[in-house]
């Protein structure tokens, strides 16, 4: 890489610049030399040719457009030339072979975590309160509140004094105290091997679909299936569409140790809202008094499960932080673990290469059979997996959905795929995993947790505050200066794969020590810092 421009595959017909072009800039390229005409923009792309209109623009060895009117070598890709376009796809299989990176550097290492009785491990250990219906959030607020401040899990809110002071400037009268600092706070803790107790909140479960409620209870039952979670509490109005039984039977269908505790509390049986949170904080704190009697203790790599997951994502998320989260990935599942590539309408144009990987015809066949269903959904109201670049991915280099979603592949490495998961089916195979989810941040990473993901991985160029409630997010910066600009948000730059500091392998292995730490409890990631606890169930209508 020479840190100005770039060239994905020896069969590409456009390059991509690593930092501004000017015009008459001399540019050299796989043997093809050529001078810049106009301006490009660092992220984006110029053409390594002249193109007729009709003709397909190549980018990861794959076809990710096709140019709308002639282009002249040397001159910027943009929307106002291209548009988007796939290569065509088939089922045949065809020849794969798998290399797997040398895991010899790891496989001793260790991640202190929490046992569970069905042989999961988690990562954190968490007590969950949930709604079965959004009628029960000012509940769930209720006890949250209560919960929080009696135990020491809650924190300041910073801006509290900011407002204070700007009330006593209509008093004529200055508040002296000091904004607290988040990194600062330490309160006191009652368990001390509690990380916490999760509250969830949401806007279903009646009034939408009977699907989408029975969709909920599943999603809420891999939450609580979750190697984070010890056990939940569960409010219910009663009369609701996603009934407590439903929510059960979902539970026991993934269960497989000694059932979780699990507290259900209905309104309409227990009479009055004190009666209601009474019996919720008497039984969740017995709860809470065996969770506490679990401690961490050291465990190999090949117990956790990574989630891939991208967001305001730029044209390096395809070149670093991605391609990083690939070496990952591969890593995990060369240890026996696994990783789940989520974000189905960010694998368009991706689709043969993910073919070609898995590992029997049937879960080929249930890979092209979500995708294009989900794509079907979308083309019905008028929309396609072709609207899913938002107007920050194209301002920042990723103009079409192919060219987004090749580069958003690379997070799943080069490993064979071991199985294809609808949204809330739960992990049941190691190995890496494809999850039918949206391209939307939280809908996505909710989706992955509730699949049971211990760690979710979260590339970002553009930046997200994005986190969830029960997993740890370690976001994961495309460049050095998202990094510097928003520090409070990144866990980790891959931006040094871009200057030449790191390589791929490099950079992962990095990023994999930075995951045994957050594993274990060592550090805590900015979103947790943050309290970035975002759920966002999916309803299955378009959502791209």
């Amino acid at each position: 890489m020479n840190n100005t421009t770039l060239l994905l595959d020896p069969t590409d017909n456009v390059g991509v610049a690593l930092s501004d072009l000017q015009p008459g800039q001399k540019v050299v390229l796989n043997d093809i030399e050529l001078e810049i005409q106009d301006f490009v923009s660092a992220k984006h792309k110029f053409a390594m040719r002249d193109f007729k209109p009709g003709e397909d623009i190549l980018m990861y060895g794959t076809i990710v457009g096709e140019a709308t009117q002639a282009i002249s070598k040397g001159y910027p890709i943009t929307l106002a030339n291209i548009h988007h376009k796939t290569r065509e796809y088939t089922l045949n299989l065809g020849k794969f072979s798998w290399n797997p990176p040398n895991i010899s550097d790891w496989e001793k290492k260790t991640f202190m975590g929490y046992k569970r009785s069905d042989n999961q491990v988690g990562t954190a250990n968490y007590w969950l309160v949930l709604p079965l219906v959004f009628c029960e959030n000012t509940n769930v607020k209720l006890l949250q509140e209560a919960f929080e401040n009696a135990l020491g899990f809650s924190s300041p809110n910073p801006y509290e004094i900011q407002i204070k002071n700007l009330i006593s400037g209509l008093q004529h009268e200055k508040i002296t105290e000091t904004v607290p600092q988040k990194s600062g706070f330490s309160p006191r803790r009652i368990f001390q091997n509690l990380d916490g107790i999760r509250f969830l909140t949401h806007d279903m479960g009646c009034g939408g679909t009977r699907q989408d409620a029975e969709s909920l209870c599943a999603l809420l039952a891999g939450y609580i299936n979750h190697p984070n979670v010890a056990g939940a509490t569960v409010l219910s109005l009663g009369c609701q569409n996603a009934q407590a039984s439903i929510l059960m039977e979902k539970l026991s269908l993934i269960q497989k140790g000694e059932p979780k505790t699990v507290i259900l509390c209905d309104q309409q049986q227990e009479g009055t809202t004190e009666q209601l949170i009474q019996k919720a904080i008497t039984e969740t704190f017995k709860g809470l008094i065996e969770a506490n009697k679990i401690a961490r203790q050291p465990f190999p790599l090949n117990k956790l499960v990574i989630g891939l997951e991208c967001g305001g994502s730029d044209g390096f998320s395809g070149i670093s932080a991605n391609p990083t989260l690939g070496r990952v990935s591969d890593l995990i599942v060369a240890l026996g673990g696994a990783a789940i590539l989520s974000e189905f309408p960010e694998l368009c144009g991706a689709e043969q290469n993910l073919i070609n990987r898995c590992k029997t015809e049937g879960l080929a066949n249930k890979f092209v059979h979500l995708m294009e269903t989900y794509n079907a959904a979308a083309k019905r109201v008028g929309s396609g997996f072709d609207m899913n670049p938002s107007p920050g991915n194209i301002k920042d280099g990723l103009l079409t959905d192919a060219i987004k979603s090749c580069g958003a592949a690379k997070k799943g490495g080069t490993a064979p795929v071991s199985d294809i998961l609808d949204y809330t089916e739960y992990l049941k195979t190691p190995g890496l995993n494809l999850l039918c989810t949206p391209g939307n941040d939280v809908e996505s990473t909710t989706g992955l947790a509730g699949s049971g993901a211990n760690i979710i991985l979260f590339t970002t160029g553009l930046g997200t505050p994005t986190g969830n409630p029960i997993c740890p997010v370690i976001k994961v910066a495309t460049n050095h200066k998202l990094t510097n600009r928003m520090p409070d948000i990144i866990d980790f730059n891959s931006g040094t794969v871009i200057t030449g500091e790191d390589s791929i392998e490099s950079c992962g292995d990095k990023l994999m020590n930075l995951i045994i730490q957050v594993a274990s409890g060592e550090i805590k990631t900015k979103a947790e810092q943050n309290r970035n606890y975002d759920f966002i169930p999916w309803k299955r209508g378009v959502s791209l």
